[in-house]
């Protein structure tokens, strides 16, 4: 293959992965609590190329490296729902999963029918004592900044918030869920949690900006589109005229 049908081939396989990486940030775009994801591209130059003879110039491929996620805070908007939390600053909700523990910023929250706090998906919040927190349906529920909830004014259980020392060692599980081996990297309890009753946090991943980087994606897609056309169109003129040599 030559040089520019592998960098277009190769640079269109890039944009690809970005196109799916992007659609899925736009689709979460109204999940409360979704981190979106970023790609950081790379050149990659095999090892057959880079033991090239003196004097010629391999051909250096663009890839997608990587893809990372954006801790960034996203926006607070109130709900008036006493079950919706949102997290201000650092920090991540566990909830005890069907796989052991994961890690969430949607405090979208609900009660079971056993008046267990859980998620939308009904998976358990998990206290600071590493238990469910069991509440009283019939009774209203308030939750201080610190994550103490309150029936009747008196203390219930605690939520538990923790934090990472880099939160990169977080893949994503699906259900807005992240997880890590815990026995490697153990998160500790917020020192200062600041949690808000009634309030979500919306999606970091912004549908407008979104759009604009949909938009340059397209244009580099069919830019390369073109290069595949001009090499095609290169290595074929190049068969006929060898044969017209041949002739």
């Amino acid at each position: 293959m030559d040089p520019l049908t592998s960098a277009a081939a190769s640079g269109i396989r890039a944009r690809l992965e970005s196109l799916d990486m992007l659609a899925n940030n736009i689709a979460n775009s109204s999940t409360p609590g979704f981190k979106a994801d970023r790609e950081f591209y790379g050149v990659y130059l095999s090892a057959e190329a880079a033991e090239s003879p003196v004097g010629t110039d391999p051909t250096i491929l663009p890839v997608v490296e990587r893809q990372w996620t954006d801790f960034s805070q996203g926006s607070l908007t109130p709900t008036g729902n006493p079950l919706d939390l949102a997290l201000s600053g650092q920090g991540f909700f566990v909830v005890q999963s069907a796989n052991g523990p994961v890690f969430t910023r949607d405090g979208s929250l609900r009660l079971s029918l056993q008046g267990e706090l859980t998620t939308q998906d009904g998976d358990k919040i998990q206290g600071k004592d590493g238990n469910p927190i069991l509440l009283d349906s019939t009774r209203p529920v308030e939750i201080g900044s610190d994550g103490t909830v309150r029936q009747d004014g008196q203390d219930v259980a605690q939520i538990a918030v923790v934090n990472f020392p880099d939160p990169a060692v977080l893949a994503k599980r699906g259900n807005n869920y992240f997880r890590t081996d815990l026995s490697t990297i153990p998160p500790a309890f917020a020192t200062e949690p600041e949690i808000r009753q009634g309030t979500v946090e919306a999606a970091n991943s912004q549908p407008a900006e979104s759009a604009v980087r949909l938009v340059n994606i397209m244009r580099q897609f069919e830019t390369l589109q073109k290069a595949l056309l001009i090499g095609a169109d290169m290595n074929r003129r190049a068969v006929e005229d060898v044969a017209k040599v041949a002739q």
